[in-house]
């Protein structure tokens, strides 16, 4: 079965059909590095990652870019609050996104561009775009001519008559029209800067992405994704800008994932209820995180709890103690005939996960039929007879379907400290008569070989 992806594009699914067999040229918009990312972050960073893993499992080698926006005003507002260089809290937050999305589960992209990396050839792709009548410079700025690209506004499905409704030119721009958008800003005194034909400055937003993309992965690109809100106006100038530029169509594919609420309001400041990837991570299992993340369809708005957040461990927890009952089971095995219906019923649930994630990588139906499988697997360690060749069919499936998910199975061995502290988590559960969590600390614990034993001089431990 062909993957058919949501195009924002054209506003239905398409059939992927790759530039080049087998390869796919992939560009996601990374963050800006002015400090730590919140869960808004992290979603693009889990889902687009995924997307990836599939194609990889599907057998393309992708070309993945992800950018860093190592230089603009945020971040030379928090270069001028924190009394430092705007390269070193770039590098202090590159550094911080890296190690947050790998606990994550991320894998590392082909190419991690930075705009401070790539000036000469932005300021290139600028002079370009002068050269061909699509910008002009004012007064040491640059702005690209936006009604000289007639299907602007194709992305966000917006005509020009619009979007020019309510438009309006800020104090100190110099553009001709309130639709222009800056490409090249002239230095402020004291501000980090660059040499160009226009004076000093720094790159607009939206033009590094253009440039960026066109030099590592070409001129035309498979799929270009982000968040919902860079729909407009960031990924409907980078279309104008590179096709103006390139002569050429600049992606065939849009992806975009959907918001996070968080409680059922929008995360924000203001309302103090912003949460931040890195904290979460310090007090939960990233891969819970990322199940929760990935337990809704990507293009949907995802609400967070810590309760929903709860309900992923639970549901997660299932597949992973299927996996160490069937390690554990497999240890009594034999190799045992007439047990065919099974291996058809894993084959099954592995062409029902594929059938789910061609159509538009719907994580959220994959992992319902991991539960399928999962019950599946119970069932059948009921038997009184099980064969090491079904037993390990499904451990197969569990391991490469969650892989492509990018969760892990499998648990670092438990110290005695964390095993003395979950005990104490236990006997403090049974203390309040939540025995609910006492007896799932117990299974817990049990699924990772350790048996407890209660006594009347306290309870004892011991690994199986």
């Amino acid at each position: 079965m062909a993957i058919k992806i949501y195009n924002t594009l054209k506003r239905t699914k398409e059939v992927f059909t790759p530039l080049e067999e087998g390869k796919v040229k992939m560009y996601v918009c990374g963050p800006t590095v002015y400090n730590y990312i919140h869960i808004g972050n992290a979603r693009p960073a889990i889902v687009f990652d995924t997307v990836r893993r599939y194609f990889e499992y599907k057998g393309y080698n992708v070309d993945y870019v992800l950018n860093f926006t190592d230089v603009d005003d945020k971040l030379i507002k928090a270069a001028n609050e924190m009394g430092e260089e705007v390269p070193t809290i770039a590098d202090r937050f590159i550094g911080a996104y890296k190690e947050d999305v790998k606990a994550l589960g991320v894998k590392e992209a082909a190419h991690h561009p930075r705009v401070t990396e790539n000036m000469p050839e932005i300021i290139e792709f600028i002079k370009g775009l002068i050269e061909k009548g699509h910008a002009y410079e004012s007064d040491g700025d640059v702005y690209f001519k936006t009604r000289s690209f007639d299907e602007y506004g194709k992305l966000s499905h917006q005509s020009i008559d619009e979007l020019r409704t309510g438009a309006r030119i800020q104090v100190g721009e110099k553009k001709e029209d309130p639709l222009d958008f800056t490409l090249w800003k002239q230095a402020k005194p004291g501000e980090i800067s660059w040499e160009s034909p226009w004076g000093k400055g720094r790159p607009g937003w939206h033009i590094e992405c253009s440039t960026m993309a066109k030099k590592y992965l070409g001129e035309t690109i498979d799929i270009h994704a982000g968040g919902q809100d860079l729909t407009f106006p960031h990924h409907e100038n980078e279309i104008a800008q590179s096709e103006a530029h390139n002569c050429q169509t600049f992606a065939n594919y849009w992806m975009h994932n959907g918001y996070i609420n968080v409680e059922n309001e929008k995360m924000s400041k203001s309302l103090g209820n912003f949460v931040l990837a890195h904290d979460l991570i310090q007090k939960h299992d990233p891969n819970i995180i990322r199940f929760f993340m990935l337990s809704v369809h990507y293009r949907h708005p995802i609400n967070f709890s810590d309760a929903l957040l709860e309900g992923a461990k639970n549901s997660f927890d299932r597949i992973r103690n299927a996996y160490e009952n069937l390690q554990h089971r497999k240890q009594a095995s034999m190799d045992q005939d007439g047990q065919k219906e099974w291996l058809e019923k894993v084959a099954q649930h592995k062409q029902q996960f594929e059938e789910e994630m061609d159509d538009d990588f719907n994580t959220a139906n994959a992992i319902s039929v991991l539960f399928d499988l999962t019950k599946d697997a119970n069932l059948y360690l009921q038997s009184p007879q099980t064969s090491t060749k079904v037993i390990e069919a499904f451990e197969e499936a569990l391991v490469s379907l969650t892989g492509i998910l990018g969760v892990e199975l499998k648990q670092e061995e438990l110290i005695d400290e964390e095993i003395e502290a979950l005990i104490q988590k236990r006997i403090e559960a049974r203390k309040n008569r939540n025995f609910e969590l006492a007896d799932q600390i117990r299974d817990d614990l049990k699924a990772r070989d350790i048996i407890l034993e209660d006594t009347p001089q306290g309870t004892r431990w011991k690994r199986g």
